[in-house]
């Protein structure tokens, strides 16, 4: 089915660059055709130095999400805003003589803080090669959870019309999500409780996020909860595309395509992944508990504590997320459904230097 794709490109390609188009006596000349090949997380664009002139972006979106693809410079600001998985578009600009910056707009600028960035330069201005390659900047936040706690207990999903064309994207992981749609850990039945939570996160790139954190509570049952979060999981978590460590904004869930449907499409400050000590009533119950953390924009009501829209990427972020799941073997936690699944729902999370 790649080949369909591909073939047309490489043909459209071949006629631009080594069989271009002689332009007749005071027609104008025909485009430079130049090729953009959008994957996750990466801007490709070849080649990277042209020529000015009228150009035509050939863009194919390689990945497995939607993407699209956005040129800006020297006062030229042109975007595809998406583009299908697996599917092709074009974008004709004029180019000046400059340097251009050419990124995925999605998710208000998620995708591009994923990666997704690079530049070119046309005429005598030298590239200096895709943003990624510059020295990584380094980003930290601290997370203080604030507002009311709420223990989210098992349950139906409450938007399973919305969920249910994503979920077919998911493969062999599907009939485990559909089965969480009947009763799993993003319901409506939630219970008040009590607790603290606080940590701080450093986004290094690669393998070398790190966090530290400690939250306490209280569940609906009267047990006494202390986690210890002290390592990154750096390793591929579940869902497509996959995802590991530390990431300041992200926009993701619910209609994305991206990682579960079964959390509403959010916008978050912070996303990570770690392990950590859990005790249970000052006994340990394991050192390898999976821990998943959001600061996120807000999806649920604060009369109530419901899931209040299918796409709460607008809302102000300020609910804390915090979801503790069983090491890989163990069994599962003497909790309801064997989960810890607990929010903060006014909390705060300043940017800082490491």
């Amino acid at each position: 089915m790649r080949l369909h794709l591909i073939t047309p490109l490489v043909a459209l390609l071949a006629a631009g660059s080594d069989a271009p188009d002689v332009p007749r006596p005071g027609a104008p000349p025909a485009p430079t055709n130049v090729m953009i090949q959008l994957t996750e997380w990466k801007v490709s664009v070849d080649p990277a130095a042209l020529r000015p002139g009228v150009t035509r972006f050939i863009v194919h979106n390689g990945g497995a999400v939607p993407h699209g693809v956005e040129v800006e410079g020297q006062g030229i600001e042109r975007s595809i805003p998406l583009i299908q998985p697996g599917a092709t578009d074009t974008l004709t600009v004029t180019l000046k003589t400059g340097r251009y910056e050419v990124y995925c707009p999605i998710g208000a600028g998620s995708h591009k803080k994923l990666g997704m960035d690079t530049h070119f330069s046309v005429g005598p201005t030298r590239t200096t090669g895709p943003a990624a390659d510059a020295p990584y900047r380094v980003q930290a936040i601290h997370v203080v959870g604030g507002g009311p706690v709420i223990q989210i207990l098992p349950g139906p999903f409450p938007f399973p019309d919305s969920a249910a064309p994503i979920l077919r994207q998911f493969g062999d992981e599907r009939e485990g999500l559909e089965s969480q749609v009947k009763d799993g850990p993003y319901s409506d039945n939630v219970a008040r409780i009590s607790g603290t939570f606080s940590f701080d996160a450093v986004d290094l790139g690669a393998t070398k996020d790190s966090v530290a954190g400690t939250a306490e509570f209280n569940t609906k049952d009267g047990a006494r909860w202390r986690l210890l979060i002290d390592r990154v999981q750096t390793k591929d978590v579940a869902h497509h595309p996959r995802f590991g460590g530390v990431i300041l904004g992200l926009y993701y869930h619910g209609s994305t395509g991206v990682h579960t449907p079964l959390v509403p499409t959010i916008n978050s400050a912070v996303a990570l992944w770690a392990f950590a000590h859990l005790y249970r009533n000052d006994t340990l119950v394991t050192d390898r508990a999976a821990v998943h953390v959001m600061l996120l924009s807000r999806t649920r009501r604060m009369s109530d504590f419901a899931l209040q829209c299918w796409d709460c990427s607008k809302n102000v972020v300020d609910e804390l997320q915090l979801q503790v799941l069983p090491g890989a073997g163990e069994a599962m936690f003497d909790a309801p459904g064997g989960f810890l699944f607990i929010n903060w729902e006014r909390s705060v999370g300043t940017k800082r230097k490491p």
